[in-house]
Order: structure tokens, then C-alpha cells, then sequence
């Protein structure tokens, strides 16, 4: 197959193909479909783009844990590559840092003063958990997803994944009550060219939109003086991430592992967080034409998500999920090679052990990213209606109307669900969850 990302002879990035070499495998709508590979400079601005649409918010979680920024950004790439290699290199997913988990895990290291054993044990279990279920998945068949989650309940569900997401983007960009005008400058001119490369550019500049978005984002902020170099000059050029394993090295026996209730009290989030998976490979197999959750199966992809998390969690790190924003990058650009996802972990990785390139990324502002986030989320958002529409489900009929209005209602007013002391279900979870019961009591209207 003879890819080009530039050639004027081939208008709006059209792929050139021989005849001969088609395959089925192909999807058209994509100007690099799963498994092809982009030439070598172009592999790296491709991977660096989703590097720059992860990093804010994959730091940001350990930031807010009290867990080690470095490792979160190891682990990050290294499970990233656990899980393509898993699901045989068929699903373009980067995976980051888990948000579902914050609240568990700062409540079970302030309950250990300081010690991160409970919170460290309790998401390598969160990893077994989903392991099991994989299992489970793959001996009672896959036919059920189709049952629980047709159109109607996609649909919704992919719409709050992204609306869901719209007030941290909004926060970022400053456009809230005392917001600060230069980063509502910034963030207004990031998404503007954003849009403008993606719709108006032609070559190779059409495809990293984003990239480019964000470095005259970051050099105006420069200029608007909204960046402070302090952590870049203060970081050191080259340091391992910094590791905290559950026993010290060359000693097996001293295990720093605990089993408590604060432990337990973090497995109840699993359950969100895998209904959570179920939705982002829908978007996402939406977004590439295809049925992630069953080739390569929802079994593999929680596996390989399963094992992420508790090598992260082995490491010292954060739960590790699929990332929106990545998602996002792949709808807007059309370009869903794996071989960018993994070259972006790959860059992830190296960036954990090179201080003050790591610093540099994070000076990034958070108006860049916000600016760039709202387009993002956005897309991700048309996606579940673009489910509705492609399926021509009729909001004619009661049913339907009902059940995405009380999905959109529930998944986007912040309704909380407790289930005993020990979980909370909200937000997509939640959202979900109404849908899917709807969808089986409510009775079907005849044609």
C-alpha cells in the first residue's frame, strides 16, 4: 500500500492505492487506517501530537494524589504498550491516568499518614479485577453487548463521555467568572487554528493540527507571559522515574503490601471505570469503523487495560484508562495507525528519564490545552450523535425519547448514586447504567 501525506498531485490527503493491494481491512474514511505505518519524520510528529494531548491531564493526576509525576508518565507508555501488544495491535489506544480513582486513593493514603500501601495494593487489585472479568467475558461470549448496548444507549452514552469532559476544558480555557482575558485570548486562538488546519490546510499540516495549535498557543502565552520556566531550570537533564515498589530490591519477603478496608474500599470503582472502557471502545470503534469489542474483543481489551493498571499500580503509579483526548486527536485527524499510539508511548517513556524535557512539556499552560480541549471533547460528543443518525433511530417513538433524555439528564447533572459506604456510581457509570435498564423493561413499540 503507498501511503502519501504530501503529494500535490493527491488532493485532500487521499491515500494512493494499487488495486491489487486492497484489503477489506482497509477503512476508507481514515488517511491512515490501523495498521499502517507513517514514514519516520512524519511517525514522529504524529506520536508527539498525542503525547502533547495526554500529558496535562496524565500528570495531573498523580499531582493531585501525591503519587510520583514521573512514574504516572512511565507507566502511562509502558502500559500503553502492554495493552497493543495484548489486543494484537488492532486497537489505536493510549492510555493515562485514571481520574475515576483520585478521591479513593487520596482517602487511603491519608488514612495510612502519608503511605501509599493501601492505595498501591488496592489498584493492583482493581487490575486482577479486570482480568477477571475478561475472563468471564471470554467464556459466557460476547453476543450480550449487542443486547445491553444497541444504538439508543450507545448513542447517549458516547455524547456525556464528551459533554461529561466540557467543564474541565471550559475551566482551562479561563472562560469562567473572573477569568483571566490573556488565557481567553490564548485558549480562543489555539482552538481557532486548531479548527482552521483541520478543515482548511492541505498535506501534511492537515494531520497534526493539534501540534501546531499548541505551539503557537505556547508561544503567544510566552509572549502574554503565562508561562513560568522556574520548574525547567530547576529539573535535572537525565533521572529514573521514581519507583515505589511494594518490597524493597533483592528482598521478596518484606512485602509493604496491606489489605484493609482502605484497600477494599477502592475495588468498588472498578465498576465504573469498566463500564467507563466499554464506552470510550465504542467511540473510538465508532470514530475507526470498526468493533473493537469484538475484534479484538472485549476480552482482550480489558485484559490488556487490566494488566496496564496493575503494573502502573506496581510501579507506584496511577490506575491507567483510555484517553478522550487521544480519541479526540484520532477523530479530527483520521489517522488511527497503532503505530502512532505506540510511538507515542515509546516518547512517554523517554520523557519520564529526561527531567528537563518533561519540565518543558508541563509549562505548557492550561488555556492551550483547554482551548484545544474543546474541540477535543466536542468531536467526541458529535460521535454519539453521529451513532443516532448512522442507525436512524426514531426519537418518534417514546421509548427512545426516554431513554436518552434520562441518560443525557442523569450523565450530565452530576447525579450521584451511593451504593452502601464503600461506592458511588456517577456520571458516565451511572448514565450508563439507567440506560441499559431502561432498554430491557421498557417494553418495544411496534412498528
Amino acid at each position: 500500500m503507498k501511503k502519501h501525506f504530501y503529494d500535490e498531485e493527491v488532493k485532500d490527503m487521499s491515500l494512493v492505492l494499487d488495486e491489487n493491494e486492497y484489503s477489506e481491512d482497509h477503512n476508507a474514511e481514515m488517511i491512515l487506517d490501523i495498521h499502517d505505518k507513517p514514514e519516520p519524520l512524519q511517525w514522529l510528529f504524529l506520536s508527539f501530537q498525542h503525547v502533547f494531548a495526554m500529558f496535562g491531564a496524565t500528570i495531573l493526576v498523580p499531582a493531585l494524589t501525591g503519587l510520583p509525576v514521573s512514574v504516572a508518565l512511565f507507566a502511562s507508555g509502558l502500559g500503553t504498550l502492554i495493552y497493543t501488544w495484548i489486543t494484537k495491535g488492532k486497537v489505536p489506544v493510549y492510555l493515562g491516568s485514571s481520574f475515576a480513582y483520585i478521591s479513593a486513593v487520596v482517602i487511603a493514603i491519608e488514612a495510612m499518614g502519608g503511605n501509599i500501601a493501601a492505595a498501591q495494593t488496592g489498584l493492583m487489585l482493581v487490575g486482577l479485577i479486570y482480568v477477571v472479568v475478561s475472563i468471564i467475558v471470554r467464556f459466557i461470549g460476547k453476543d450480550w453487548i449487542d443486547k445491553l448496548l444497541p444504538p439508543i444507549v450507545i448513542g447517549p452514552m458516547i455524547a456525556v463521555i464528551g459533554l461529561g469532559l466540557a467543564a474541565n476544558a471550559v475551566k482551562n480555557a479561563q472562560f469562567i467568572e473572573g477569568g483571566d482575558h490573556r488565557a481567553m485570548f490564548v485558549a480562543i486562538l489555539t482552538f481557532i487554528i486548531a479548527a482552521l488546519i483541520s478543515t482548511k490546510a492541505k498535506g501534511f499540516l492537515k494531520i497534526i493540527p493539534f501540534l501546531v495549535a499548541i505551539i503557537i498557543g505556547y508561544i503567544v502565552s510566552v509572549c502574554l507571559g503565562l508561562v513560568d520556566f522556574a520548574p525547567v531550570v530547576e529539573a535535572s537533564w537525565f533521572s529514573l522515574p521514581e519507583f515505589i515498589l511494594p518490597f524493597k530490591l533483592g528482598n521478596f519477603a518484606s512485602y509493604d503490601l496491606y489489605f484493609g478496608p482502605e484497600t477494599f474500599a477502592i475495588l468498588p470503582v472498578a465498576l465504573v471505570t469498566i463500564s467507563e472502557h466499554i464506552g470510550d471502545h465504542t467511540v473510538l470503534g465508532k470514530i475507526c469503523g470498526r468493533n473493537f469489542l469484538k475484534d479484538p474483543g472485549l476480552e482482550r481489551t480489558l485484559l490488556g487495560d487490566g494488566i496496564a493498571t496493575a503494573v502502573s499500580a506496581f510501579l507506584g503509579g496511577p490506575a491507567n484508562t483510555t484517553y478522550g483526548e487521544n480519541t479526540g486527536v484520532i477523530g479530527m485527524t483520521k489517522i488511527s495507525s497503532v503505530y502512532v499510539t505506540a510511538g507515542a508511548a515509546v516518547i512517554a517513556i523517554l520523557l519520564s528519564c529526561i527531567g528537563k524535557v518533561s519540565a518543558f512539556i508541563s509549562t505548557i499552560p492550561g488555556c492551550v490545552l483547554g482551548g484545544m480541549s474543546i474541540l477535543l471533547y466536542g468531536v467526541i460528543a458529535s460521535n454519539g450523535l453521529r451513532v443516532l443518525v448512522d442507525n436512524k433511530v426514531d426519537f418518534g417513538k417514546q421509548r427512545n425519547l426516554v431513554i436518552a433524555s434520562a441518560m443525557l439528564v442523569i450523565g450530565l447533572g452530576g447525579a450521584i448514586l451511593p451504593i452502601g459506604n464503600f461506592m458511588t456510581l456517577s456520571g458516565t457509570a451511572l448514565s450508563a447504567l439507567v440506560g441499559i435498564i431502561l432498554n430491557l423493561i421498557l417494553p418495544k413499540e411496534a412498528n
